[in-house]
C-alpha cells in the first residue's frame, strides 16, 4: 500500500499514521526524518542537503527526490509506504509521479483528512506544554487536574508560540495555499480520498480504512 497522507495541523495526521502503520505494516516516509538521517551518517546526499539547511535555505526539491528515491530502496518499503510532508506543492508531486513511474509503480492513494479551519483553531490553541518534561495537555481536551501545573512533575505548563491563534491562522492560510493545487491534482488522478478528521480517533481510522479497500 503506498499512499500519501495529507492535512491541515491539527488534523490528526500524525495518529492516523502511525496507526496505518501498524494495519499495514508499512514505514512512514518523512522527508524531515531523511533529511536528519542523511546528514547524520554524512552520505553523498547528506553532505549536499547540509550546505542548504547551513544557510537556512530550502533543500531543492531534487534532491529531496533523490533523498526518497534512496529511502524507497529499503527492504522495508518492500510492502509499501506513507509519505508525510510530502509532496507540499503541485511541482513536487510531478517530480513524485516522475520517480514512481521511473520504478513501474504509483500511488494507492491520498487520503485528504478535512477539519474546519475553526476546529483546528481550537485543537491547536488549547494545547499546553510543560516547560520541564514537555508532556502535552489541553485545556478542553486533557486538562491537568490543576491550572497551569503538570500532573505529571508539577511543572509549569505553558502556550507554545505557534501554537496562539494568530500564527495557527497564519499556518492554515499557508496550507490553504500550496494544497488545495494538490487537491485538485490528485482528483484528477483519481487516487484521492476525502475523509472527515472530526470524531475520535478510531472513527477517522476506520472511514480511512473503509476508503482504502475500495482501492484493494
Amino acid at each position: 500500500m503506498k499512499l500519501v497522507l495529507v492535512g491541515p495541523p491539527g488534523s490528526g495526521k500524525g495518529t492516523q499514521a502511525k496507526m496505518l502503520i501498524e494495519q499495514y505494516q508499512i514505514p512512514q516516509i518523512s522527508t524531515g526524518d531523511i533529511l536528519r538521517q542523511a546528514v547524520k551518517d554524512g552520505t553523498p546526499l547528506g553532505k549536499e542537503a547540509k550546505t542548504y539547511m547551513d544557510q537556512g535555505a530550502l533543500v531543492p526539491d531534487a534532491l529531496i527526490i533523490n533523498l526518497i528515491k534512496e529511502r524507497m530502496k529499503a527492504p522495508d518499503c518492500k510492502a509499501g509506504y506513507i509519505f508525510d510532508g510530502f509532496p507540499r506543492t503541485i511541482a513536487q508531486a510531478e517530480a513524485l509521479e516522475k520517480l514512481l513511474q521511473g520504478l513501474a509503480t504509483k500511488l494507492d492513494a491520498v487520503i485528504s483528512i478535512e477539519v474546519p479551519e475553526d476546529e483546528v483553531v481550537k485543537r491547536l490553541s488549547g494545547r499546553r506544554t510543560c516547560k520541564s518534561c514537555g508532556a502535552l495537555f489541553h485545556v478542553l481536551y486533557t486538562p491537568p487536574a490543576k491550572q497551569g501545573i503538570c500532573d505529571k512533575c508539577g511543572g509549569e505548563l505553558f502556550q507554545r508560540d505557534d501554537d496562539n491563534e494568530a500564527t495557527i491562522r497564519q499556518r492554515l492560510a499557508v496550507y490553504r495555499t500550496q494544497t488545495a493545487p494538490l487537491i485538485a491534482y490528485y482528483t484528477k488522478q483519481h487516487v484521492l480520498k476525502v475523509v472527515p478528521g472530526t470524531g475520535e480517533p478510531q472513527d477517522i481510522f476506520t472511514a480511512i480504512c473503509r476508503a482504502l479497500k475500495n482501492e484493494e
